[in-house]
């Protein structure tokens, strides 16, 4: 039954992807960079601004190696004054520092700074392109090309998640003494203080930085990383249909990632012999150090206001809901996992159970097979009343399957 029902919501799954054609995801546990979720993750989508973190690696490269420094002004074009927004509205022939540049990248996103510096660090925006095209080759980008600087739209500028991913862990590992700048919300130029388009970072427990993007091409685009307790994931989101729907969407994905990665520290969760078979290598140095720890909880959802996302393609990822199985009152249940050892499968259940407001019982079932499990389940819910529960399971963050409990 239980892979019957992991079958169907599979299926249910890749229709849901076949609708929303822009869309694809990957988050990797950046301890052992193991890959805890892919879909689409070698499918060619545009980048849009998440180009900008290509441009800001180039700038790193230069300024580690002493050929910019951050209080260095750069010339301002008529070229990148030209440039359309989002921009900074830089006059041509005024100048703006490296530092300033930066900044302006990582929260305003703006495009006619992008140029500013392909301009400085490869005397045109197309010859600095062909840079960061050869500078992902190296770093093991196969499937990326790009145009130019900014990620406005170019048919010929194109990308994965995976190579996404690739480029968010080598900016943190190969330049940490300039991350940070990737987790800024707000800087002020010229008497004017812009606030950042990432609210993850804001929002999301342990989230510190990286990078938004969106044309119409390409949907709304996210990298994001965050730490729980010493554990940094790294997630990329492409394709959303709102920004609010893609940020939600990030969250239920790196929840989930860190639920499954504590589960598999137990070293009882079954989906432990195949729940992953890859494995990504990156190179570069030290991670980053960790955010501040604050009070908000660990695993989170982020709640908004917005209007629900009627004909939203990635509602239905971020729903996951189960298929319907018949309608028997008190005859069905929710499934949190399958273990090895009935008492790692009582304490999930009881876990499940502390979280809801249900009059469920909890229950320890073994299935026999050529290994045996304990299902651990809260049974003896109405149909309606056990969905509700596993979506207010899976919204904090906990796996979860609606079940006929009969089974």
């Amino acid at each position: 039954m239980l892979a019957v029902v992991c079958a169907v919501w599979l299926a249910a799954t890749a229709a849901a992807q076949a609708a929303n054609p822009r869309y694809a995801g990957m988050v990797v546990d950046m301890d052992n960079g193991e890959v805890l979720y892919a879909e689409n993750a070698d499918a060619r989508r545009y980048p849009a601004s998440l180009t900008k973190m290509m441009t800001l690696y180039l700038t790193f490269e230069a300024l580690a190696d002493d050929e910019l420094a951050l209080a260095q002004p750069l010339a301002v074009s008529k070229a990148a004054a030209a440039m359309p927004a989002s921009k900074l509205w830089l006059a041509q022939g005024s100048s703006i520092t490296v530092d300033k540049a930066i900044r302006a990248l990582t929260v305003k996103s703006a495009n006619d700074v992008a140029v500013v510096l392909a301009e400085a660090l490869g005397g045109s925006e197309s010859a600095f392109a062909r840079q960061m095209t050869q500078k992902a080759r190296e770093l093991g980008m196969r499937d990326t090309v790009f145009r130019n600087a900014s990620g406005l739209p170019d048919d010929r500028q194109t990308t994965t998640a995976r190579d996404l991913v690739t480029l968010a862990v080598r900016v943190m590992r190969d330049f940490p003494q300039y991350y940070h700048y990737f987790g800024l919300q707000r800087f002020t130029y010229r008497g004017t203080t812009h606030t950042s388009h990432n609210r993850l970072v804001k929002n999301y427990p342990g989230a510190d930085g990286l990078k938004t993007g969106f044309i119409r091409a390409s949907g709304f685009n996210v990298a994001t990383t965050a730490v729980h307790d010493g554990r940094r994931m790294v997630g990329v989101v492409m394709g959303g249909f709102t920004s609010r729907s893609r940020d939600k969407h990030m969250t239920d994905l790196l929840d989930r990632s860190f639920a499954r990665a504590a589960l598999r520290d137990q070293h009882s969760w079954l989906g432990d012999t195949q729940f992953s078979r890859e494995f990504m290598a990156f190179g570069g140095g030290a991670l980053p150090p960790a955010p501040a720890e604050t009070s908000r909880p660990l695993l989170a959802a982020v709640k908004t206001k917005a209007p629900a996302d009627v004909g939203d393609p990635l509602k239905p990822l971020m729903d996951g809901a189960a298929p319907a199985m018949g309608d028997a009152a008190g005859g069905w249940g929710i499934q949190v996992g399958a273990f090895s050892e009935p008492a790692s499968a009582r304490r999930l259940a009881h876990q499940a159970a502390g979280r809801l407001r249900v009059n469920g019982r909890v229950s320890v079932d073994p299935l026999n097979g050529p290994q045996q499990v304990f299902r651990a389940r809260l049974v003896a819910l109405g149909e309606s009343q056990a969905r509700r529960a596993c979506q207010q399971l899976k919204d904090s963050g906990m796996d979860c399957m609606v079940v006929n409990a009969r089974l």
